[in-house]
C-alpha cells in the first residue's frame, strides 16, 4: 500500500492527459514516481522512454532500479562508459548521450514517446546547461517531456519557456519536505546549530 502525495497525483494525471510536466519538489518527496509513471505509460503503449540523468553514477543507479522493476530485457543503459541493450524500450542515459543522438539523427529515437530529464536544474549550469537546452529544443514535438528537479528556483518562469518550445506543460510544485534539512557548523570537534532561535 502506498499513499500518493497530491503533487504526484497531479503530475501523473497531466502526463496521462498527454501534457508535459515540470515537477519541482524537495529531495525525498517522491519525484521519481512521476518519471517511473512515464516509463509505465511508454511500455503500456508499446513505445519508448528515455530516462536522462546528469552524471553516470545516477544513470547506473537508475538503470539498476528499472532492471529490478521491469527486467534486463526491457531496460538499457547508455553512458560514456557503458552500452547495454541500447535498443530496449526503456533506456537510461546521460543527457549528453541523448543530445548526440538528436544531432546524429539516430535510429534509436524511433518510437520515442517520453523523455524524463532528472535534475533538470542543470539547465542553469554555466558549463553544461546548454546540453539540456539543446535536448529540450530539439526533441521531436511528439515526445512528452517530464522535467524533475529539487532545486529549480524559478519553476513558473522555466515552465513558461517550456510551453514556448515544447507546448502544453503543467507546473507541479510541492513545498512539503519529508526529509528535514538541519544546518550546522563544526568548530573544532563541536557541532553547533547554524541558526538558533531565541527560545
Amino acid at each position: 500500500d502506498f499513499d500518493f502525495d497530491p503533487f504526484q497525483v497531479e503530475a501523473c494525471h497531466a502526463l496521462g492527459a498527454g501534457h508535459g510536466v515540470l515537477v519541482a519538489a524537495p529531495t525525498g518527496s517522491g519525484k521519481t514516481v512521476i518519471g517511473e509513471y512515464a516509463v509505465h505509460l511508454a511500455l503500456a503503449q508499446g513505445r519508448k522512454c528515455f530516462y536522462t540523468t546528469p552524471i553516470k553514477a545516477l544513470s547506473n543507479q537508475k538503470y539498476n532500479d528499472l532492471v529490478d522493476r521491469y527486467g534486463a530485457g526491457q531496460v538499457g543503459l547508455l553512458t560514456g562508459d557503458n552500452s547495454v541493450n541500447g535498443d530496449a524500450p526503456v533506456v537510461v542515459m546521460t543527457t549528453e548521450v541523448l543530445r548526440n543522438m538528436l544531432y546524429a539523427g539516430s535510429q534509436t529515437l524511433r518510437g520515442l514517446s517520453y523523455v524524463v530529464m532528472d535534475e533538470v536544474h542543470y539547465l542553469a549550469d554555466r558549463f553544461r546547461g546548454a546540453v539540456w537546452e539543446e535536448v529540450i529544443i530539439h526533441l521531436p514535438a511528439s515526445v512528452t517531456l517530464v522535467s524533475l528537479s529539487a532545486t529549480v528556483s524559478n519553476a513558473e518562469e522555466f515552465a513558461d519557456w517550456l510551453v514556448t518550445v515544447r507546448g502544453e506543460t503543467e507546473v507541479v510544485v510541492s513545498e512539503h519536505r519529508p526529509v528535514p534539512l538541519w544546518q550546522h557548523m563544526l568548530v573544532g570537534r563541536r557541532m553547533f546549530d547554524l541558526f538558533h532561535d531565541a527560545d
